[in-house]
């Protein structure tokens, strides 16, 4: 055997490796395998393809063409990189299949491995939205989250048609969809999210646990959640809570205002879904944060929420405002008999004997300010509650139990209506359970 053969055998060697002589059964494997990387890479890609609206379904739950758009637009973006991984993997292999050069065969691994990554990363947000449009393929599900989604773009209509100066129309409107869980969630326009490989979310999503659709007068919540995109979208996000902290400041101190304007964001939500809803956002409110008195009491000082003892009365104070004194006094009234007495309670002792001047200065701060934002208006201004619409909403309470049509009461007064009903025992649970979504996929 010639030296220079033996050399470029000896172990530890850099060197070249015999070019394939025959097909892979004759003990060749490393062609097709260069070949198949790059194709199943190839195909991957391809398989992670635009969707359609009507995979989803032809009904009035199928996802709209606008969020189809929007998603598309997101996957196109993340397949550019990916495509261009698989152009450079296809002629790294073709090299390395052609010369067996080590260099390009070590290149070609390296390609493999960075394709790889930017397929699992597409695919997790391909996965994400294929599940989430798929809830609308599913009975009797499909019905429940496009009602969800009528009321949510109520509150948008609302909000944006009273504003006091023109704003841009912010589209896609919010999509609901279902996963299990304690509590109902929201993703916001715009944000970077961990479930989507911190890709930038295109529309408002409203996250709602299973429990919550099957009881739907405890959907207040969905008022709630929605209020955190509306903060967002009309850039009150950082006015607000300048506003709380001024006002508080003013009426409890420095150090007190510093913990309300730590809760800025649940306060905001809590009083724009009463602005909305009314009484019935209140009770729904309480069947969340009526807990043991242990952990109505819990004060937790890096947290987002108001201490539940607190929170409810930020809503009772702003319902008197809203000209309901006496629903608001008999759910103050409610909230006290449920927790007689704060003591044992972990909140700083400033914030609790404070708070019967800080809770007006957060209303004022939140509702009863005009913002340039708002057009120059407050949210008072532009979010209409009245008596007379709570009238509406104890005649659409009958109406739903009968199974007629309870007319042209908006779709977020539904919620009211259908809590009404219950409360009333006008029928039975699970009967207006069905007339509530019945009503509201029929729109």
């Amino acid at each position: 055997m010639p030296a220079a053969a033996v050399a470029e055998q000896a172990p530890g060697r850099p060197g070249r490796v015999p070019a394939p002589s025959g097909p892979a059964g004759n003990g060749d494997a490393l062609g097709p395998y260069l070949t198949g990387q790059a194709l199943n890479v190839r195909r991957h890609l391809e398989a992670l393809r635009d969707f359609r609206r009507e995979e989803f379904g032809t009904g009035v739950a199928a996802p709209s063409e606008g969020h189809i758009q929007a998603v598309n637009a997101l996957l196109a973006r993340l397949r550019r990189p990916l495509a261009a991984s698989v152009e450079e993997l296809d002629r790294v292999s073709r090299r390395a299949r052609q010369d067996a050069d080590p260099e390009a065969i070590g290149a070609a691994l390296v390609l493999k491995s960075r394709a790889h990554d930017r397929v699992r990363a597409t695919e997790r947000v391909w996965d994400f939205f294929f599940d989430l449009f798929g809830q609308r393929t599913q009975e009797p599900y499909s019905g429940w989250l496009v009602a969800c989604d009528r009321i949510a773009l109520d509150c948008y209509q609302h909000v944006f048609m009273h504003l006091g100066s023109a704003r841009s129309i912010p589209a896609p409107p919010p999509f609901s969809y279902m996963r299990t869980g304690f509590s109902p969630a929201t993703y916001r326009r715009g944000i970077p999210l961990r479930r989507l490989g911190r890709q930038l979310n295109p529309f408002p999503l409203v996250q709602l646990p299973y429990h919550r659709l099957v009881n739907p007068w405890t959907m207040g919540a969905l008022l709630h959640e929605v209020s955190h995109n509306l903060q967002n979208e009309l850039e009150l996000d950082r006015a607000v809570p300048r506003a709380i902290y001024g006002q508080v400041s003013a009426a409890a101190g420095p150090a007190v205002a510093r913990v309300w304007t730590r809760w800025n964001r649940e306060s905001f939500c809590d009083l724009l879904g009463t602005l909305l809803g009314g009484e019935a956002f209140i009770l729904s409110l309480m069947d969340v944060v009526g807990r043991s008195r242990r952990l109505a009491l819990a004060y937790s000082p890096g947290g987002v929420h108001p201490t539940p003892y607190l929170r409810t009365f930020l809503s009772t104070h702003l319902l008197a405002r809203m000209g309901f004194p006496e629903a608001a006094d008999r759910l103050e009234r409610t909230w006290r008999s449920l927790y007689p007495s704060a003591a044992g309670t972990s909140i700083p002792a400033q914030v609790l004997a404070s708070w019967p001047a800080a809770v007006p200065a957060v209303v004022r701060a939140v509702c009863f300010t005009r913002f340039p934002a708002l057009g120059g208006k407050s949210l008072r201004e532009v979010i209409t509650f009245e008596p007379r619409h709570q009238l509406m909403i104890e005649e659409a309470a009958g109406r739903l139990a009968a199974g007629t049509d309870p007319g042209v009461v908006p779709e977020r007064f539904l919620i009211g209506a259908v809590r009404t009903a219950l409360d009333r025992r006008l029928a039975s649970p699970e009967q207006l359970m069905r007339n509530f979504y019945t009503e509201l996929v029929r729109r």
